[in-house]
């Protein structure tokens, strides 16, 4: 992942880009897209076509926030990593329990139960957006079992 900055008045604002190719059946050439900015995206025929349109976008981005007197997103890299949570002593304590039975840290162990409840929470969104389709496959079959 690179990183972009825009020309003029928010040339110290850097947010990181990504580039990937387009399929043929996309229309070809490249498309880049900023993490950090959702729905921030644009493309161009080479890597380089796709970086400037990228700063044209970026830019118009950043004006609309502006203009709308919002403040701008974060950029991924100025988050540090640490945040400091209080929860109840009997959890405190199984957490210790657990984190010395596994041989790790309690720092280890709390970033694998985050990690593994955010790929969970994302699964179940995905699952949750295809599940009307599943259940309307179900009913129809339930009903020509029936007939």
């Amino acid at each position: 992942m690179e990183k972009l900055a825009k020309k003029s008045k928010y040339q110290d604002l850097i947010y990181p880009f990504e580039i990937r190719p387009l399929t043929m059946e996309d229309g070809g050439g490249y498309l880049i897209t900023f993490p950090d900015i959702p729905g921030c995206i644009s493309d161009g025929e080479t890597p380089e076509e796709a970086i400037e349109n990228g700063r044209d976008a970026l830019w118009c981005v950043l004006k609309v926030f502006k203009e709308e007197g919002k403040s701008f997103p974060k950029v991924a890299s100025e988050y540090s990593g640490k945040f400091v949570q209080r929860v109840p002593r009997f959890i405190h304590a199984e957490l210790e329990t657990t984190a010395a039975r596994e041989g790790v840290s309690m720092n280890s162990l709390v970033q694998s139960f985050i990690s593994h409840g955010l790929g969970r929470s994302a699964v179940k969104q995905r699952v949750s957006a295809a599940k009307p389709r599943v259940i309307k496959k179900a009913k129809v079959k339930a009903k020509k079992k029936r007939a």
